[in-house]
């Protein structure tokens, strides 16, 4: 499901992926207004399921961050003012949720993105963060 959540550079907010058209992508915004649009090639469009944030020893996928933050808050908002705290405080509590990030090339700016990203996936009932391949291979299972 997360890789059919999409992030749109000069687009505020986050955006579903509905259908491919001729040289466009049709996207519906997530939020209340649920508002579609055509994305043409030009711009510069991401899956949240290709993104990942640096740790000490590798990549860590932001379906993995968006789940220990879930793990830590429930299926609710963070509950932090990430908003307004001060770097350091972000820095603080994200790493409560994942321990081991590289704390030199994830920035608060980094943090205050995905908690955003997070909010917004929970509020609009977007937050199912399980790896597809996952739900892949258990499809492909022959009943017992």
């Amino acid at each position: 499901m997360i890789n059919e959540i999409l992030t749109i550079s000069g687009k505020q907010g986050l955006f579903k992926l509905l259908t491919r058209g001729r040289g466009a992508l049709i996207v519906e915004n997530i939020d209340e207004t649920k508002k579609r649009m055509p994305i043409q090639a030009t711009d510069k469009v991401v899956g949240l399921g290709d993104i990942s944030i640096f740790t000490e020893e590798k990549e860590m996928p932001l379906r993995l961050v968006f789940q220990a933050i879930e793990d830590k808050v429930g299926k609710n908002p963070v509950g932090f003012d990430y908003k307004k705290s001060q770097d350091s405080d972000l820095v603080d509590f994200f790493g409560t949720i994942i321990p081991d990030f590289d704390r030199e090339r994830v920035y608060p700016s980094h943090m205050r993105k995905i908690f955003t990203w997070y909010d917004l996936l929970v509020k609009y009932g977007e937050n199912d963060f399980s790896n597809p391949e996952e739900e892949n291979r258990e499809e492909e299972k022959p009943a017992e």
